[in-house]
């Protein structure tokens, strides 16, 4: 039956492109990026399922006022096998805003196969993470439609709010239904990916991204003597972030670079005029740390260094969160998870492994601070985030067929 389900799996490039063209047509991005959120997206898949005689679908939606449907649906899809442990593909349904739409090729919300190449269909999604939603459909659909009962079973996992912090999404979920995954099941995020599908991630780290607002007082170019020049303090600072990195020395050959970084990112324009001296300013930190460390110790050490700026040009530093992901113990190479998954790529696609973390965080943080063993995979162009974004319909169903290959024992 397994390899009757791969053969089925490897005829589904009009499916691919189906389920591409409809779920890119919703601009499923959040509140915080002036979007309206996922539930249409969500009803769609939720109605396509149901088509082909899925009913085993709950909801464990968070409520959001911010958007008009009031709630950020996140619902799990099974298909009962012969036992309960339970393979999980968890997706997450939000995408980013297109950005600069000038930079498109065609428009960002419709689907559309690339003209060179007729592997790869472009639009805003079709990657990050509608690859994953695709894989985990095409599974069902073939698993449902065949009445097939595998020796495990399997859940389709669809979330929110991942490009936006998790709050309405698997953090809700995982924080409300702690006991949702059972620790021996199977849990696979393909939200990570390299273009030769050779690296497993089992391991983030941890995120944090902080405002420092920095005020002196403005006054005249010609009268400096007059004014605080904050912009003066703000480059002290700023050049002093590496002191501040230095400090967490360790190193983790997991991660590349194997190091914790604080590297300033973003500033805040200031004045709109070259004869005024600055009396404010705004800039970032992206910090990303290893997990030996905590983001408390990493906010203790960027206020030390915000209190010898204070003291030495007479300013005031204030420094505020505006985004955190505690890093979560990594998962062990020798997870039952991570050896099937590696068996599995090798069958399907005859490549050798090996384990690795990242700096950006997934949901699989989460569940794995949960004690749950997650491996982070699949194969991409990578291109997530980019203008004329696109995902490979052969990587769609390859990794749909490596997916499946857990399924049976």
């Amino acid at each position: 039956m397994k390899e009757f389900l791969l053969q089925e799996l490897s005829n589904t490039r009009d499916e691919v492109i189906f389920l591409q063209k409809n779920m890119t047509a919703f601009p499923a991005f959040g509140p915080n990026e002036g979007g309206i959120g996922e539930s249409e997206k969500a009803a769609w898949i939720e109605n396509l399922v149901r088509s082909w005689g899925v009913s085993d679908i709950t909801h464990y939606d968070a409520k959001d006022e911010r958007v008009p449907s009031k709630t950020r649906p996140n619902l799990v899809i099974r298909h009962k096998g012969k036992t309960d442990k339970t393979l999980w593909i968890i997706g997450h349904m939000d995408v980013v805003p297109p950005g600069n739409e000038s930079l498109w090729k065609t428009p960002p919300f419709e689907a559309v196969l690339d003209g060179e190449d007729a592997d790869i269909i472009r639009g805003r999604g079709v990657e990050d993470n509608q690859q994953a939603i695709v894989s985990g459909l095409l599974i069902l659909h073939a698993l449902v439609k065949n009445a097939v009962v595998p020796d495990c079973s399997f859940a389709l996992f669809l979330v929110s709010d991942e490009e936006t912090r998790n709050t309405y999404g698997i953090n809700y979920v995982m924080d409300t239904y702690p006991d949702l995954i059972a620790k021996d099941d199977l849990v696979l995020v393909p939200d990570f990916s390299t273009p030769e599908g050779d690296l497993i991630e089992i391991a983030e780290k941890g995120v944090l991204w902080l405002k420092i607002e920095i005020e002196g007082k403005q006054c005249h170019g010609s009268t400096p003597d007059e004014g605080n020049n904050a912009f003066v303090a703000m480059s002290d600072m700023v050049m002093q972030i590496q002191n501040v990195e230095a400090y967490f020395s360790k190193r983790s050959s997991l991660f590349s670079p194997p190091r914790t970084t604080i590297v300033p990112t973003r500033h805040e324009e200031n004045v709109p005029n070259i004869n005024t001296i600055s009396g404010k300013e705004v800039f970032y930190l992206d910090c990303r740390i290893l997990p030996e460390y905590s983001t408390a110790e990493v906010i203790g050490k960027v206020t030390e260094l915000a209190q010898k700026i204070m003291k030495k040009y007479g300013v005031s530093v204030r420094i505020s969160v505006d985004n955190v992901e505690e890093s979560s113990p990594a998962t062990d190479e020798r997870a039952e998870v991570v050896q099937k998954l590696k068996q599995a790529i090798f069958e399907e696609y005859g490549i050798i492994c090996k384990v690795g973390g990242v700096g950006g965080a997934t949901v699989g943080c989460k569940i794995r601070s949960l004690g749950i063993p997650v491996a982070v995979w699949s194969r991409g162009i990578p291109n997530y985030h980019q203008p004329n974004e696109g995902s490979k319909i052969s990587h769609a169903i390859g990794d749909a067929k490596t997916f499946c290959r857990l399924l049976f024992a």
